[in-house]
C-alpha cells in the first residue's frame, strides 16, 4: 500500500527501518516488481505495508510483509523472495473519539 506524509511518520515510530525516499533511484523499479507501495529497508531487507483488519485495533492498520532479503553482509544487494508476512501490525490512523 501507498503511504501519506503522516502514515510514514506513525510507521517509523513503531517500527525499526528506513523509508525509501519516492526519488530513489531504485523505488520506480521495485514499483514495477512488487506494484505501487511505500518500501521499508531494515536489517533484514525489504519490507511493505499490506491493509491488515484486526479486532484488537481500532482504526486503519497495515501488517508488515517481507518482500526481500539481504544477499550480502554489506546489506548492498536484495534477493526477492515470495511475500511473507511479519505478524508485526502497525498503526496507520487510530480511531479518533
Amino acid at each position: 500500500m501507498k503511504l501519506n506524509s503522516e502514515q510514514v511518520k506513525r510507521t517509523m515510530m513503531q517500527m525499526e527501518a528506513e523509508v525509501l525516499p519516492e526519488d530513489h533511484p531504485a523505488v520506480a523499479r521495485l514499483n514495477s516488481v512488487f506494484g505501487d507501495h511505500t518500501f521499508f529497508v531494515d536489517r533484514s531487507g525489504l519490507k511493505v505495508l499490506e491493509p491488515a483488519e484486526t479486532r484488537d485495533i481500532e482504526g486503519e492498520a497495515g501488517e508488515v510483509v517481507s518482500l526481500a532479503a539481504w544477499s550480502d553482509a554489506t546489506l548492498t544487494s536484495l534477493q526477492p523472495h515470495e511475500p511473507e508476512p511479519t505478524g508485526v501490525i502497525v498503526v496507520l490512523d487510530p480511531t479518533k473519539h
